[in-house]
């Protein structure tokens, strides 16, 4: 009996000295899906261009360096329709070969780069009909205030015979190109 006694008080000595058993493992969080890091910026390489060609029935403007097209940009013309520019207040851009002349950084249509119109056979031929040939066209931004438009200010035509890009067009634009450079405008 007592071997019994002493197995009995030995395993309820060790029994004692056990560990308590272990809580369950709390549940697993839901799964979250995977999320990846964006892909790196590619990195921003100023253009350059020494050519600007507008293409009146395409909306359309192309930057050129050497010869080559750099960039194309839609863009939103006078409200005169596609006919060349005859007169002042016709709101028509005029066609023909002229040159950046200079830059405003503080134009109420965001920025504006001055095109050389009118040339002296504008003045000319606008004298022979009798007319003024007007002026201060421009390539330019979108009004001040309203830049939040971006393409779509491209769904009409709404200058007064500018040509029209968003507001992120023309400070690319006001940096590729230098005053000077000739842009040629088509119909």
């Amino acid at each position: 009996m007592r071997r019994r006694d002493f197995l009995t008080a030995t395993l309820g000595v060790l029994a004692g000295c056990a560990r308590p058993p272990e809580p369950p493992p709390p549940p697993a969080p839901p799964a979250t899906p995977a999320v990846l890091p964006p892909p790196p910026a590619r990195p921003v390489v100023p253009i350059r261009a020494d050519y600007i060609v507008v293409r009146k029935a395409a909306h359309e403007m192309t930057l050129y360096k050497d010869g080559q097209a750099v960039k194309t940009y839609r863009v939103a013309l006078g409200t005169g329709g596609l006919e060349p520019k005859r007169q002042a207040g016709d709101n028509r851009v005029p066609e023909g070969l002229y040159r950046i002349v200079g830059r405003n950084p503080n134009s109420e249509f965001h920025r504006s780069l001055a095109i050389s119109y009118p040339e002296p056979r504008d003045i000319a031929a606008a004298r022979a009909r009798g007319v003024a040939p007007g002026g201060g066209i421009m390539i330019h931004g979108i009004r001040n205030g309203l830049g939040w438009l971006g393409p779509l200010h491209l769904r009409d035509d709404w200058t007064a015979g500018c040509i029209a890009v968003t507001d992120e067009e023309i400070e690319e634009i006001w940096n590729a190109v230098p005053d000077g450079t000739p842009i040629r405008i088509l119909p």
